[in-house]
C-alpha cells in the first residue's frame, strides 16, 4: 500500500474508501496493519481540506506535518506490539467546549479564547486510547442554543443542505461525522446538544446517564447535573465503543458512576419481542411542531415493530408547562453561576451574546427557595417517569420540533404559527429527557419531502445506558438510515472497496 503522507497523492473527486468506513472497521484495519495510521491521517486530512470549506465544521485544525508525525509514531508503536486501544491512530476533533491541552479552545467566544494547560478527563482518555487530536469541532458561543454560529469561527452548515442550520451545540461534531471527516465524535448535552444536531444531520447522538462520563474538574462539582458529555457516531456499535473509552469513574468527579465501562464494548444484539414503547409525541398537543415532524417520527414505529416492539400512546402524569418553568429556573441558575464573572465585567458583558446575558440576568433574579422548589418539581417529574416505566420499557419522543432551518437566522421565532418566547423554546421537546438524568439516544427517523433529516429520541431508565444502546442497535438494523442516505456532498463515493 502506498504511503499517503504527501498531499498530492490523492487526486480524485470520489470519496476515499478509508473515510467511508465505520469506526469499528477502521479500527480493525489499523490493528491488523491492513492500513497504516499515517495513511489514515493523510486520507482524512485531504478529505477535510476538500470538504470542511463547504460547511465550517472543524476549527483550529492542527499542523499537517505534526499530525502525520504523530500518526507515524502510532505505526511505530504498533510495530513494537504496543497497541493503545480501539482508537489507536484515529484522527479526532474535540468539541470546542472541552479543554484540550496545547490546542486552542474558545467555547465559541472571544472572551474565553485560550490554550489550556490540561485536557478534560474524557480527552485524556481518548489520547490514552490512541486517538490523535487534530483540532476542534465548532460550537455556538458558550454552547448556548441549538444553532452553531459564533463570532470566532462563524456558522457551521448542515451536512445535507448547506443553506440550513446544523443544529447544536454539537453541530460541528454532527456535520463532521455525516460528511465522514471524523470516524467518531464527542459532544455535550444540556438542552439537546447531542440529540438535536444528530437529528439534523442523520447521525447518532447519545446522552448518557449523568455521571457516566465524568464532566471534569471545575469550580463546582456537585450541582451541574443538567449537562452531560457523550459520544456520537454513524453506527450504534461505534457509539457504544466510544462510550467504553470515555466512560468510567474518576476521583475528580464525585458523582461519577462506579461501573466498569468495558461493558459497553460487549455485543449489542438482543431479542426485543414483546418490548413496550411509550410514545410521548407532542405531549398531548402541548408542544407545537413543524408540519411533518410528528408524521415522520411516527413512521419510525415500523422499524421498532419490525424487531418485535409495540408502540403505544403514553401520557405522563405531570403538567408540561411546569416542566418548562422548572427547566428555566434550573438553567438560569446554573448558567448564571458559570458566567457571572464575565457578566460582572462591564466591557465583557457587552461582548456576550444577548441570550447569554438574558440567562445570567434570569439567574440573578432567583432566590435560593426558587431553586429548591424547582429541584422538588424535577423530583416529581422523575417520579412520574418512574410510573411510566412501570408500563413501558422505553419512551419515545421526536428529537426536535422543527426541521433544519435557514442557517442565516439565529433561532426559529415561531413554530406552526406559535410564537417562541425565548431563544430556546423551540427546543422544548428535549427537556423531559434532560430533566430525567437518564440515558437518551437520538436515532435517525428519515427525511421530509425537502430531503431534510429528523430523529427520534429513545429514553431509558436511569443508568440503563446499555439497554438503550441495545434497542437503538436493533432499530438500526431494521432501518439503516445512515448508510442508505448519504449527504449529497459525498454521494460520489465509490463505496467500500479493497484497502489494498
Amino acid at each position: 500500500m502506498k504511503d499517503l503522507g504527501k498531499r498530492d497523492v490523492i487526486a480524485t473527486d470520489t470519496i476515499p474508501d478509508l473515510v467511508m468506513m465505520n469506526a469499528l472497521d477502521l479500527s480493525r484495519a489499523i490493528r491488523s496493519k491492513q492500513v497504516s495510521s499515517k495513511q489514515v491521517m493523510a486520507t482524512y486530512l485531504d478529505h477535510i481540506e476538500r470538504t470542511n470549506i463547504k460547511v465550517n465544521a472543524i476549527v483550529s485544525l492542527q499542523n499537517r506535518d505534526e499530525l502525520l508525525k504523530q500518526a507515524a509514531e502510532r505505526d511505530e508503536q504498533l510495530a513494537r506490539g504496543e497497541y493503545r486501544g480501539w482508537m489507536h491512530g484515529f484522527p479526532h476533533a474535540v468539541k470546542d467546549a472541552a479543554p484540550t491541552k496545547g490546542i486552542r479552545t474558545t467555547w465559541g467566544s472571544p472572551l474565553l479564547d485560550t490554550v489550556p494547560q490540561a485536557d478534560a478527563i474524557f480527552v485524556e482518555r481518548l489520547k490514552n486510547n490512541g486517538a490523535i487530536i487534530i483540532g476542534k469541532t465548532n460550537t455556538p458561543e458558550f454552547g448556548m442554543g441549538s444553532q452553531t454560529y459564533n463570532s470566532v469561527f462563524g456558522t457551521t452548515l448542515n451536512a445535507y443542505m448547506q443553506s440550513k442550520a446544523a443544529g447544536g451545540s454539537s453541530g460541528g461534531a454532527a456535520v463532521s461525522l455525516a460528511l465522514r471527516m471524523l470516524p467518531v465524535a464527542d459532544g455535550s448535552d444540556m438542552m439537546g446538544s447531542l440529540r438535536n444536531p444528530a437529528a439534523f444531520n442523520n447521525v447518532i447522538g447519545f446522552r448518557p446517564s449523568y455521571g457516566r462520563i465524568p464532566p471534569g474538574s471545575g469550580d463546582e462539582l456537585f450541582l451541574q447535573q443538567l449537562t452531560c458529555v457523550g459520544p456520537m457516531g454513524r453506527s450504534v456499535a461505534d457509539v457504544a465503543m466510544l462510550l467504553a473509552v470515555m466512560a468510567g469513574p474518576d476521583p475528580a468527579a464525585p458523582l461519577s458512576i462506579e461501573q466498569d465501562p468495558a461493558r459497553f464494548a460487549a455485543p449489542l444484539g438482543r431479542d426485543f419481542k414483546g418490548t413496550r414503547l411509550g410514545w410521548l409525541g407532542n405531549l398531548d398537543g402541548y408542544l407545537p411542531m413543524e408540519p411533518g415532524v410528528l408524521e415522520l417520527c411516527k413512521s419510525s414505529f415500523k422499524g421498532f415493530e419490525a424487531i418485535g416492539c409495540t408502540v403505544e400512546e403514553a401520557r405522563p402524569d405531570f403538567p408540561p408547562e411546569k416542566m418548562w418553568d422548572t427547566w428555566l429556573t434550573l438553567r438560569h441558575w446554573l448558567l448564571a453561576g458559570h458566567y457571572l464573572a464575565l457578566y460582572n465585567h462591564p466591557s465583557k458583558r457587552e461582548r456576550m451574546k444577548p441570550e447569554a446575558r438574558w440567562e445570567v440576568e434570569g439567574g440573578l433574579n432567583l432566590t435560593a427557595l426558587d431553586v429548591y422548589k424547582a429541584s422538588v418539581a424535577r423530583s416529581r417529574w422523575y417520579e412520574a417517569l418512574g410510573t411510566l416505566f412501570e408500563s413501558y420499557d422505553y419512551l419515545l419522543l421526536p428529537s426536535a420540533q422543527v426541521f433544519p432551518f435557514d442557517a442565516g437566522i439565529h433561532w426559529p421565532k415561531a413554530i406552526d404559527g406559535v410564537t417562541m418566547d425565548t431563544y430556546h423554546r423551540w427546543m422544548e421537546v428535549v427537556v423531559p429527557g434532560s430533566l430525567s438524568g437518564g440515558p437518551i439516544i437520538s436515532m435517525p427517523a428519515g427525511f421530509n419531502r425537502d430531503g431534510l433529516p429528523m430523529g427520534v429520541q429513545i429514553i431509558g431508565k436511569n443508568h440503563a445506558d446499555f439497554a438503550v444502546l441495545q434497542l437503538a442497535y436493533a432499530y438500526e438494523q431494521a432501518t439503516n438510515w445512515v448508510s442508505k442516505h448519504l449527504p449529497p456532498l459525498i454521494k460520489g463515493s465509490g463505496g467500500l472497496g479493497s484497502l489494498s
